[in-house]
């Protein structure tokens, strides 16, 4: 689909940002007014320690900060992604996150503060204070990390390095998204075909074998262009990630970011040795599409094209809508009238623009309805990819509406829940609406695409990273060679033999954004796991089932995560969940194999 100019996109494509202010003017009017916080948060300084009722009215302006705050950041980052050419977004958003990193240092003191109170006057304080009880599990969840809270002087100075410490994932974004460019793919016939992040996917589906290699040498010569350059971008990423773990005196960076969560770390190592031990069901997958697809050699770019090659599943955004509601019923009416209410609210930015932000999210915060990026390009993993975003919406907007905004953020791990669910519940309906088999049997490889990407895939990022800063966290440093070395191996263990080491795939890792987002990606697997578990549940439950998961998505961090998952139904401290799923992928390749016999 070719890109528009986005003032050429009729405005029910776009999403509704004036709902979080109405004009630049407000916004700027609202940050002026932000200026205020980091007095007001070093105006209580001293105090929380001696009064209960100080301690309220800090947690108070805290919660009205992380209002106008989350305000601020979503209107400001979402004008920047409309068009990350625009210097003037970038600007503002560069002041906002100063301000943020000003807030961060002035209230820096406050949890060294806390751990001086003593247990027996924490008490008191809730006795004397009965409106402190809101508060009480984040103030728990403090209390839980003393061992790792600094002096106030200490956890000053590692607030002011926050800031320093974002920018080798903001310089990545501008590098990815702004300034790198791409050759176009010619196909079989001579036609050129401009080659974007939101159309590289579509790309290499293409039936034209040709146009696949050369959109694939495409993407990765650019890339090898700057190969050192991202080497050294992600190595400042690990520095600076195990600078803070060895500095809040955690054993490693992965103990590090998953205590954030609630999570244990086992449940990162369960993860990666439950799937190698299911490798060789990956391996008999890569090998059964080197049979369909009729190739001497399968290479990395043969991986995405259907292996059913006469079904044509092309959808309008309208048509994609209309599949995501009927799929989704399910869940409830209650859940229906709210994805209604999404799209017909302007949630979602729906097309490819110039400069626009490459790929999909959901973001929001309380106080604003959320939004969903897109790059719309009309194929089934589009149709998919709107299911998913829209999940995170709901499962944003549900924890907002029913949570104090003190415990209306959900933390990562269980976000990918609620939107791969969705996921599930989408090809469980479009199987059972299949025309024929030779559409049961496109269908069936594209959902077992996505046990490859999501499940098998995302953990062989996650084992990457997690290699990478073990090699940091050991004083070694990220070559360009280092990386491509160790990821070319991964994508050996993990294919298996019936694919061609191509030597592009070794530079895969440097086009990955999400390895700046701090051991995010292995939830992506444990998250699609959860959500095979909790959507066979809801299908074959009945009312029950469907309030545990509905109470779920309202649930915030109110609980944590591991426990909110156990009261939907799913207990993802044990491997039952990843290895039942990778069972069931087994499963859906025994019957792929049989329809395609």
């Amino acid at each position: 689909m070719a890109q528009h100019n986005r003032a050429d996109i009729d405005k029910r494509y776009t999403w509704d940002l004036e709902s979080i202010f109405p004009t630049e003017d407000a916004f700027i009017e609202a940050f002026e007014n932000a200026k205020s916080y980091p007095e007001a948060y070093r105006s209580y300084q001293g105090k929380i320690s001696q009064s209960a009722n100080d301690l309220l009215a800090f947690l108070h302006m805290d919660d009205e900060a992380d209002i106008a705050l989350g305000k601020l950041v979503n209107y400001v980052e979402r004008k920047s992604d409309e068009d990350t050419r625009v210097s003037r977004y970038q600007d503002l958003s560069s002041q906002v996150m100063t301000l943020l990193v000003s807030i961060s240092g002035a209230a820096s003191w406050f949890s060294s503060e806390l751990l001086t109170i003593s247990d027996q006057t924490m008490e008191r304080f809730y006795q004397t204070c009965p409106d402190l009880e809101l508060y009480r599990r984040n103030l728990d969840r403090i209390f839980r990390r003393r061992e790792h809270t600094l002096s106030p002087a200490e956890e000053a100075l590692l607030a002011r390095a926050g800031d320093m410490a974002s920018q080798p994932g903001n310089v990545f974004s501008l590098l990815n998204d702004a300034d790198l460019t791409f050759k176009d793919a010619v196909d079989a016939q001579g036609t050129a075909h401009p080659v974007t992040h939101g159309s590289y996917i579509p790309l290499m589906m293409s039936q034209d074998r040709t146009l696949r290699k050369a959109a694939f040498a495409s993407i990765y010569e650019s890339y090898g262009q700057f190969r050192n350059t991202f080497a050294s971008l992600l190595g400042a990423q690990t520095k600076q990630l195990n600078f803070f773990a060895e500095a809040r005196k955690y054993d490693s960076a992965l103990a590090y970011c998953l205590n954030g969560n609630e999570v244990p770390t086992q449940v990162y190592t369960n993860l990666i040795d439950s799937v190698h031990k299911h490798l060789p069901t990956l391996h008999r997958y890569t090998t059964m599409r080197k049979t369909l697809l009729g190739v001497d050699k399968l290479h990395f770019y043969d991986l995405y094209v259907p292996v059913v090659d006469d079904v044509d599943m092309k959808f309008t955004y309208e048509e994609a809508c209309e599949i995501m509601l009927a799929a989704l019923k399910p869940l409830g009416e209650d859940y229906l009238s709210l994805v209604r209410k999404g799209i017909s609210e302007r949630w979602i930015d729906v097309y490819e623009t110039p400069g626009k932000r490459s790929g999909a999210y959901s973001a929001g915060s309380y106080g604003i309805h959320p939004v969903i990026l897109l790059n719309f390009q009309g194929t089934l993993d589009d149709v998919f990819t709107l299911v998913h975003e829209m999940g995170h919406s709901i499962h944003t907007y549900l924890s907002c509406q029913n949570q104090p905004s003190c415990y209306s953020d959900y933390v990562i791990f269980v976000a990918e829940v609620a939107s791969t669910c969705n996921e599930a519940l989408l090809i469980r309906y479009l199987l059972d609406h299949a025309s024929d088999s030779r559409q049961r049997a496109y269908l069936l490889n594209h959902f077992l695409e996505q046990f490859r990407a999501t499940l098998y895939r995302q953990c062989m990022f996650a084992e990457f990273e997690l290699y990478i800063n073990e090699l940091t966290a050991q004083g070694m440093g990220l070559t360009a060679d280092t990386l491509c070395q160790k990821y070319r191996e991964l994508n050996a263990a993990y294919f298996g033999d019936d694919i061609v080491l191509d030597d592009e795939i070794a530079l895969e890792w440097a086009r990955i954004p999400h390895f700046y987002y701090q051991y995010y990606v292995y939830q992506y697997s444990t998250g699609f796991a959860a959500a095979i578990a909790l959507s066979q549940r809801i299908l074959s439950g009945g009312e029950d089932e469907l309030n545990d998961y509905l109470g779920f998505l309202k649930g915030g961090s109110s609980q944590p995560p591991i426990d909110l998952l156990k009261g939907a139904g799913v207990d993802m401290t044990t491997t039952k969940p990843i290895n039942d799923a990778l069972d069931y992928f087994a499963t859906l390749l025994d019957e792929m194999e049989e329809l395609t016999r």
